[in-house]
């Protein structure tokens, strides 16, 4: 006999774990307000310090430059030192470099801030661990999309808001720099808050931290060697932020300086190797207890899904005001309510997606929201001038719907993988999400809007295909804590 389901209590602050929730997507929404404030305030910012287009299109390169390694970085930090902590320092943290971003001189030291400022973007990872850590798996899906659509809405807020700071209330040749300044104020004093009234876990509950710390623990060779593969394209797209950063793309950095990225980017890589290989050389020799084993083709199949679905809403994003502006001849107001009109859904549709895949099936969920994003892609590269702009957006806002659905999908699934190890999975989809960002922009630079949705579309099915051999949660999964006690935590 089944139980029906109770209502979410999204609204009933008295539940501890609702509270997490609220506290948890507004540190996230924080962390967007100032990772973007500086987007729509570039007008004044250009004005000001006299930059040139090239100049206001390396900050776009260098926004996201830091995020991708951050994510990866930070899901090991947040496995081991739990996500209150290592959230409360990351708001603060970063809430100092706005600051410092505002009061910025000159070119170099404004790109310095912005590229430092990458590292909020890695936010998204800890609270993806922290609401695993208070929800059950009947309520992990709505949950994370909560936290991920409603945290997410903080980069449109962002792009409307701040302009409006910077002219209405603050006004004169400064208002964008009190502008961005108060929101890192305001990540600082939310960094104290949300220490105080957030845990990692309910009372009583077992905060489980990963065996070894520098990489995912794999528990087979094969699932090792997997692994290693999957970490390449990580460093790879930073091969190609800093080319385009070089001479060769918009010669912003000397050869000499961007030879220099190279090795650092390549030291990183085999130091990230040596650090998985020392997390796992154990397999060698010794052979993983069968209930403590899971399938690493898990984590990269929902690394491609990433990938697909919010790479490409980056990506599409950034380029849909100027797409539709040429197509049908727009104004410069109506080009931003273009680039709205694929971000608007996320407060709806990402939860939604969550939330029907704890209903129905996870696996479900995602494989139909890839074939549909596939279809609307395809749908959005024969777009033209004979549509008419009503269709296009129709077309656009459907697709974005899907778009979203599939990343709440994925996130109901990360933290079901293996526990102590969340804050890690979640951060290699994180960062596959910002490598297909970069990856479909750097097309977009070579070929026309309809190869680029066409390039997209090709990629979501392929998303789509894999999606079909993950494996649905079932049963438990198996912990060990420190005193090497087993928990089973319920996954289904």
């Amino acid at each position: 006999m089944s139980v029906a389901r109770k209502p979410f209590p999204l609204f009933t602050i008295a539940e501890p774990r609702i509270r997490v929730l609220h506290f948890t997507w507004l540190a996230f929404f924080i962390t967007f307000l100032i990772w973007f404030a500086h987007v729509s305030l570039m007008p004044f910012i250009k004005a000001e310090l006299l930059l040139t287009d090239m100049q206001v299109k390396a900050f776009l390169i260098l926004n996201v430059a830091l995020t991708i390694p951050a994510r990866i970085l930070i899901g090991i930090l947040v496995d081991r030192y739990g996500p209150r902590l290592s959230y409360s320092l990351l708001l603060a943290v970063c809430g100092v470099l706005c600051i410092g971003f505002a009061m910025a001189q000159t070119f170099e030291q404004l790109a310095v801030m912005r590229f430092l400022l990458g590292l909020t973007g890695a936010g998204f990872v800890i609270g993806i661990r922290l609401v695993s850590e208070w929800f059950p798996a009947r309520e992990l899906g709505i949950a994370e999309g909560i936290y991920g659509g409603w945290g997410n809405f903080g980069a449109a807020i962002a792009k409307i808001g701040m302009p409006v700071l910077a002219v209405s209330v603050f006004g004169g040749e400064f208002g964008w720099r009190y502008t961005v300044a108060l929101m890192g104020l305001i990540a600082i004093i939310y960094s104290v808050i949300f220490y105080r009234n957030v845990s990692d876990t309910p009372k009583g509950a077992t905060y489980f931290k990963p065996k070894k710390a520098g990489g995912l623990e794999v528990t087979s060779k094969r699932d090792l060697v997997f692994y290693l593969l999957t970490n390449l394209p990580i460093y790879l797209i930073l091969y190609v932020l800093a080319w385009r950063l070089a001479p060769a793309g918009l010669n912003i950095i000397s050869q000499d300086f961007a030879v220099l990225c190279y090795g650092v980017i390549t030291f990183l890589l085999v130091w990230q190797s040596w650090k998985i290989w020392q997390v796992n050389r154990h397999l060698m020799t010794e052979t993983v207890p069968l209930q403590q084993r899971y399938r690493f083709k898990q984590v990269a199949i929902l690394n491609l899904a990433y990938l697909a679905c919010f790479g490409s809403e980056i990506a599409v994003v950034s380029m849909l005001p100027m797409f539709f502006g040429d197509t049908f001849h727009l104004s410069a107001t109506a080009m931003g309510l273009m680039a709205g009109s694929f971000t608007i859904m996320n407060i709806v549709a990402r939860p939604a997606g969550g939330y029907i895949s704890d209903r129905i099936g996870r696996r479900k969920v995602l494989v139909t929201c890839l074939a549909a994003q596939t279809a609307g892609y395809l749908l959005l590269s024969n777009v033209n001038e004979s549509w008419g702009i009503v269709l296009a957006i129709g077309v656009t806002l459907i697709t974005s719907v899907f778009v979203q659905a599939a990343c709440g999908a994925v996130y109901s699934i990360v933290p079901l993988i293996q526990r102590r190890m969340t804050g890690q999975i979640a951060g290699m989809a994180g960062a596959y999400g910002n490598v297909g960002g970069v990856l479909f922009l750097t097309v977009l630079s070579f070929v026309s809007p309809k190869v680029f949705f066409c390039v997209i579309a090709g990629m979501s099915a392929l998303a789509f295909f894999a999606a079909n051999f993950i494996d649905e949660p079932r049963g438990h999964m198996v912990e060990v804590d420190e005193h090497g006690n087993v928990q089973m935590i319920a996954v289904e």
